[in-house]
């Protein structure tokens, strides 16, 4: 079985993780007191080629597979969880859902700018009474001739205050349910659109969250995102593409912690002794490398199937659900083990700890994803669909097919 990457992907990965250490890591500590979301950071990030990582080329992009692009997003939620999620809502939740449901003109109007950094992108979803009840959108949106009036507020939203472009979702008619949501591209200049930053928070403070409000916002029927009616098929799309970033972001703040902790336990003396030659916080250490490698394997099957352009909310909820929740349980391990340090904001463990709490709530709570995950076990509904295989050995019912399993178990 080989889990090797290859030099182009070991490349990208330590392209990121130079980047982070050199360029972001410096930065982190003073955005997150001061609670600030840097501009010049941001710029540097389009700069460098991060927005563009997996469009293609004709868009800007630089056609990298999901493999990579996972590995990029691990190395910049390693040092800063704020930086990681302006980064994946950008690909995840913009790019990819304009450069999958979008037709000709929205892809070259939006992409190339998205791609360098000329605009960036926020998705609309959460409502003040919509969050996991997805389809329970307030946000309304009626025809005029041949224009739309979206009228709305959608709470909890990365990236808010500081999008040009925002997919807004929306609900035509209630009587139809999820059938009658549609998507629409906004312009954040739009006369009607407007958006507040949301503080104080526990965590991500230097990255910009914000509620955005649509008073009687009129746009036209071209910008509207996939067909009438796919709404709902939209946003679980975006979701799917979300949740695969935040389980990077996981697997980058146990990796994170990780790293802290083993530095820590080899510098701070407790009676005589290193406290890393203590039993009880090897054992700590141990179960953070353990997560650490469980979670990203579990990441790069799901990135390796969307590779394969097949259906992976079934793994993608899985690489979520653990990651985010181990990603808590690291944070809160390398608090125990900087002990009253690790209780003090001078020291990176509570930054930490703050930050990988809102892990298990975005893109689908971990109580929802055991939901998705309890009922594809049970064959009460099939995570990736009617007729899906369960697990990705039945895919293949010839076994000389077998060869393309050992790249994805």
């Amino acid at each position: 079985m080989d889990f090797s990457l290859t030099t182009e992907q070991r490349s990208i990965w330590q392209w990121a993780k130079e980047f982070a250490d050199q360029v972001i890591a410096p930065r982190v500590e003073a955005n997150d007191r001061k609670a600030v979301f840097d501009r010049e950071l941001m710029k540097l990030v389009a700069d460098n080629g991060f927005f563009s990582a997996i469009l293609p080329e004709k868009y800007g992009g630089q056609a990298m597979d999901h493999i990579a692009y996972a590995l990029m997003t691990e190395e910049i939620a390693r040092v800063c969880s704020s930086t990681r999620t302006l980064f994946s809502v950008q690909i995840s939740l913009v790019e990819k859902p304009i450069w999958h449901f979008g037709n000709d003109a929205q892809k070259d109007r939006y992409l190339p700018a998205l791609a360098s950094g000329e605009m960036i992108g926020c998705f609309g979803l959460t409502e003040p009474n919509a969050g996991s009840d997805a389809a329970n959108q307030q946000t309304s949106a009626k025809k005029d001739g041949d224009h739309w009036i979206i009228n709305g507020q959608k709470t909890w939203i990365s990236n808010g205050t500081i999008a040009d472009v925002a997919i807004v979702i929306t609900q035509t008619d209630a009587s139809l349910g999820h059938k009658g949501m549609c998507a629409f591209l906004v312009d954040t200049t739009t006369p009607g659109f407007t958006s507040r930053k949301m503080e104080p928070k526990l965590g991500l403070k230097a990255s910009d969250t914000a509620e955005l409000f649509l008073d009687n916002v009129r746009v036209p029927d071209s910008a509207m995102l996939g067909q009438f009616g796919e709404g709902f098929k939209v946003a679980m799309y975006c979701l799917d593409q979300g949740r695969f970033s935040v389980a990077a972001g996981g697997v980058g703040v146990i990796q994170g912690c990780l790293d802290i902790s083993t530095k820590y336990a080899m510098e701070r003396e407790a009676s005589g002794h290193k406290i890393g030659e203590y039993q009880m916080i090897q054992s700590m250490i141990a179960d953070m490398a353990v997560d650490a490698d469980a979670g990203r394997l579990l990441l790069l099957r799901a990135a390796h199937k969307k590779d394969l352009g097949v259906r992976n909310t079934r793994e993608t909820s899985m690489a979520k659900l653990f990651c985010g929740e181990a990603a808590n349980r690291a944070a809160y391990n390398a608090v125990q083990i900087f002990g009253g340090y690790g209780f003090s904001e001078e020291y990176p463990a509570a930054r930490y700890y703050r930050d990988a709490r809102v892990l298990t709530l975005y893109e689908g709570t971990s109580q929802i994803h055991r939901i998705i995950l309890s009922q594809d076990a049970l064959g009460i509904r099939p995570a990736n669909g009617p007729g899906c295989p369960r697990t990705p050995i039945d895919q293949y019912s010839n076994p000389a097919d077998l060869t393309q399993v050992l790249a994805m178990v």
